[in-house]
């Protein structure tokens, strides 16, 4: 499950990236869901995971968060979100 919610974060991301550029800032729309299903899957796996082996759950969730922030900061400016 951690290694799910860290793949989920780098895939995120990747959207998040893609999402920036020009004409391609409607894969925001498919990418903040994405990025909110990774959350849940990172913070069931956080909380499932003993405290050693904390670091690819965390950094998941780290990643699919920033992916969803940027990706609604993205949709504003943009004028996507009203």
């Amino acid at each position: 499950m951690q290694i799910l919610s860290l793949a989920w974060g780098i895939l995120a991301i990747i959207f998040m990236v893609i999402g920036f550029i020009p004409c391609l800032g409607a894969l925001n729309w498919l990418n903040i869901p994405f990025s909110a299903i990774g959350l849940i899957i990172g913070a069931i796996s956080l909380s499932a995971s003993n405290k050693e082996n904390r670091g690819s759950a965390s950094a998941g969730l780290v990643l699919c968060a920033i992916a969803l922030f940027f990706g609604i900061i993205r949709l504003i400016i943009g004028g996507g979100v009203i």
